[in-house]
C-alpha cells in the first residue's frame, strides 16, 4: 500500500509540474512589486524609498517627451542590466537574474502605458 501511495503522489506532482498552464505576466503587478518603491505607483519618480537625501531622482515614466526618446530595447536593457548600462545611476539594479523575458516584456508595456507613448523605433 505505501508503494502505491508514493507512486500516486509522484504522478500527481509530475502532472502539476508538466500540466501547469502558462500565464501572461502581469505588468501592473510586477511594476508595483519591483519598481514602485522608487518610481512611485503612478510612475512619477516619487516612490516611498525616495527620501530627501536619496542620491538620484528616479525616472518619471509619465513624461512622454523623455520616454519617447527611448526604444523598447533601451528600456529592456536597463531593466535587465541596471542603470549603468545606459550611463544612469547604479541605484537602478539589474533584474536579469530575477525576471523572465515575458516579465520584462510586460514591464516595458506597463512603462509605455504610464507614459502613454510608443518610444522610438
Amino acid at each position: 500500500m505505501p508503494r502505491t501511495l508514493n507512486s500516486a503522489v509522484l504522478l500527481v506532482a509530475a502532472g502539476l509540474l508538466v500540466g501547469t498552464p502558462a500565464h501572461a505576466a502581469d505588468g501592473g503587478q510586477l511594476y508595483k512589486f519591483y519598481c514602485a518603491q522608487c518610481h512611485g505607483l503612478q510612475g512619477k519618480g516619487d516612490g516611498p524609498n525616495v527620501v530627501k537625501d536619496f542620491p538620484v531622482d528616479p525616472r518619471n515614466f509619465t513624461k512622454a517627451d523623455e520616454m519617447n526618446k527611448l526604444s523598447d530595447a533601451d528600456i529592456r536593457n536597463v531593466i535587465l542590466d541596471g542603470g549603468p548600462v545606459a550611463n544612469k545611476s547604479p541605484m537602478m539594479p539589474p533584474w536579469s537574474k530575477t525576471l523572465a523575458k515575458d516579465e520584462v516584456d510586460a514591464l516595458v508595456k506597463q512603462l509605455r502605458a504610464l507614459c502613454k507613448c510608443k518610444g522610438k523605433s
